[in-house]
């Protein structure tokens, strides 16, 4: 049984427990994550990575991480170490058993060849196209290739030479022989080989055909001991072909003492976010982002660039649950997780994104004194810090409004407003340049209102952050708003697609941001709540020769909470 009692009973769970209550495959747990180096793992790679090795965990089983690098024409170096760099940045942990396709790629010839031999593949030159089009439809059964009764001696023959580099690419497939009438158009006599003239990133030049996933995939997890092959839904209707090839070709060898199972889960698919790398690849590639790193992308590394944390994804992926069918995870609940694990742990600094300056004129000139303020109200060991005010500060330009509408609360002229850990001031004049333009607030403020003194209770109804102009310490921020504006990018209009939804407002970069000088002591990588404001991390490539550039990871304002309240 799991050991994770934290963890919600899923229906692949029972599964298992059952498998393990009738001693299928020796009582085993043994899981993989089987990525293709073709891009970036994103957000739904999280999910499964997560389900696949908490699963092993849990059940005091395996974990296997391997690489499905069957097409070299789409495939790079780069790709797998940034798959390896994300799964370990996750916290998971592979051990020893590091795999790749390609491993196998000899002892998959040999299986090949032998369901020639038992007359089960045949060597096929129909085109891509006419393949198509002799499959048939989901009503109509397909029609059998003019070449799917050669002889097996041909076909050897044949599959020699494609393998010889004799042929050039899409001119010959080796197809399995199953049934061109069967319901399921996956057996439907499926492609199993192509030629492929291409330099392979492990392999090099030694190979120029190519195994398909349908017939990899079930046979690495067999050489594996791989006992339960958890995969997305859209591989169901490929899992009778998954069981086929078990079926019919002898897999066994030295250490491989059981059989694997296909299981499927529902695929994620996050609100306001696209989750297919094809996609993900034109966005980079159409110069929309920065790069897979890019912080508006659902790609791990770019959760992690904009300051995500491993914690707050596992927390995410538990959450989310398993299930059979698809359905929308709203983006909300995933920023809501990471602002949960954010407000535990973050400590508090002051910053004044869109800065105003204000003067104190009843504040005695170049005296500096240091007021008290709490690190992190959740956390009782965190401390207090000593922040500098003086007579020249700085607050946040919408704390202030000319003419306010009835229900504003913070600065206007003849209005108080408490500064954060320090004193009530207030407006009463306002400076503006020859363009009308609002330059600095000239204040008052109210000696006896700071903490410790007689007017200290002294009510007033907005509280807001500030920095000393003195001490300001200069750091750049970026804002980032969704990516697509619409829930569902692909809900495009006629003749256009997901792009035709693309926010053209998602980054906005911030150059003349004001911290009190606690942020002195910021580094690359470091988390901070920005008071007010919402939470921030210092980017680690950007953020160099005593520059701070901030990204902001999520806001203060928890709509997920709220639709459920």
């Amino acid at each position: 049984m799991a050991t994770n009692e934290t963890e919600a009973t899923n229906f692949i769970r029972r599964i298992i427990d059952e498998d393990i209550a009738r001693g299928w495959n020796d009582g085993r747990v043994h899981t993989r994550f089987p990525p293709e180096p073709n891009g970036y793992l994103h957000i739904g790679h999280a999910k499964a990575i997560w389900l696949n090795y908490s699963i092993a965990k849990d059940y005091n089983g395996l974990f296997n991480l391997r690489f499905d690098d069957t097409n070299p024409t789409k495939e790079e170096q780069e790709y797998v170490d940034a798959i390896i760099n994300d799964v370990k940045w996750l916290g998971v942990d592979w051990g020893d058993r590091l795999f790749f396709t390609a491993d196998y790629f000899d002892r998959m010839y040999e299986c090949a060849v032998q369901l020639i031999k038992d007359g089960k593949a045949y060597v096929d030159d129909l085109s891509a196209d006419e393949i198509r089009e002799y499959r048939g439809t989901l009503t109509e059964p397909g029609q059998e290739s003019p070449y799917r009764n050669r002889s097996v001696e041909e076909n050897l023959d044949l599959f020699e030479r494609m393998k010889n580099g004799e042929f050039p690419d899409g001119a010959r497939v080796l197809r399995a022989k199953i049934d061109m009438a069967s319901p399921n158009i996956n057996m439907r006599d499926p492609v199993i080989y192509r030629i492929r003239h291409a330099s392979h990133h492990r392999t090099g030049d030694k190979w120029c055909i190519y195994p398909m996933y349908d017939f990899a995939h079930p046979l690495e997890d067999a050489f594996e001991n791989i006992t339960h092959s958890l995969c997305s839904i859209e591989y169901a209707d490929h899992n009778e072909l998954y069981e086929w090839v078990l079926d019919n070709v002898d897999y066994s060898g030295p250490g491989i003492t059981g059989r694997p199972k296909q299981i499927e889960f529902a695929r994620l698919n996050l609100s306001h976010t696209v989750m297919s790398k094809r996609k993900l690849r034109r966005l980079v590639e159409e110069g929309v982002v920065e790069g897979w790193d890019d912080p508006r992308m659902p790609t791990i590394a770019g959760l992690r660039r904009r300051g995500y944390t491993p914690e707050s994804i596992r927390i995410f992926c538990e959450r989310i649950g398993v299930a059979r069918s698809d359905s929308i995870v709203d983006i909300a609940f995933l920023e809501h997780c990471v602002r949960e694990d954010l407000n535990a742990s973050a400590p508090r600094l002051m910053a004044v994104l869109r800065p105003l300056k204000i003067t104190l004129e009843n504040y005695p000139e170049g005296q500096v004194e240091w007021v008290e303020i709490e690190n992190n109200p959740e956390d009782p060991d965190a401390g207090n810090r000593l922040v500098p005010f003086g007579r020249e500060l700085y607050i946040e330009r919408e704390d202030f409004m000319e003419n306010p509408p009835r229900k504003f609360y913070r600065l206007a002229p003849g209005r108080e407003m408490r500064l954060k850990g320090a004193y009530i001031i207030k407006c009463e004049r306002v400076i503006k340049d020859a363009d009308g333009n609002i330059t600095e607030l000239i204040c008052s403020y109210d000696p006896e209102s700071k903490s410790g003194m007689p007017g200290a209770d002294r009510k007033v109804k907005a509280t807001a952050h500030w920095v000393s102009a003195q001490h300001a310490v200069p750091v750049t921020v970026r804002l980032y708003d969704h990516l697509f504006l619409k829930e569902n990018p692909d809900d495009a209009p006629p003749g256009k697609d997901f792009m035709a939804n693309l926010n053209p407002n998602s980054l906005e970069v911030l150059t003349n941001c004001l911290a009190e000088p606690e942020m002195r002591k910021a580094k690359p990588g470091d988390r901070f709540q920005f008071l007010r404001q919402g939470y921030f991390f210092a980017d680690p490539i950007d953020s160099k020769d005593g520059k701070l550039v901030f990204n902001k990871i999520v806001g203060l304002r928890d709509t997920w909470k709220r639709k459920r309240q």
